[in-house]
């Protein structure tokens, strides 16, 4: 996962969260949660795939990038509260760039399901205030 997406134009973004926006209110969602869309770089075309009226696992690149706890958001939005920020005011703050990597353990001669094994070796970053590394 990777936000800003790269060689995508502001405005391009711009559209895009409008029509995520536009789909949540469509089925009267209001929350935090998520809009995926496949996007054609060729075309400059994109398709809704899903939304999720959850955060998913990718979250914390849009947490990087914003500098916003958007756990700690979709809490107080569940508890009758309204967003502490429209999206106007996300898109000011949005700065610098980030990428999440998961490594995950799967057997590829079996399909690639899930496996179990011993990890020999990791080393992880240095955290800072601009790192962050989640395990478990």
């Amino acid at each position: 996962e990777e936000a800003p997406a790269p060689g995508m134009s502001a405005e391009l973004r711009a559209t895009m969260g409008d029509s995520a926006v536009n789909a949540a209110k469509a089925v009267g969602y209001e929350g935090a949660g998520t809009v995926e869309f496949i996007f054609d770089a060729e075309t400059n075309d994109y398709f809704f795939m899903e939304m999720n009226t959850r955060l998913q696992v990718e979250h914390p690149v849009s947490e990087m990038i914003t500098g916003r706890d958007l756990v700690q958001w979709q809490l107080h939005v569940a508890k009758g509260h309204p967003l502490p920020a429209n999206q106007e005011e996300i898109n000011a703050t949005v700065k610098g760039h980030a990428i999440e990597a998961r490594i995950y353990a799967e057997d590829p001669d079996n399909g690639f399901l899930p496996a179990v094994g011993k990890l020999h070796h990791v080393r992880y970053p240095e955290v800072n205030g601009e790192t962050r590394v989640e395990t478990g």
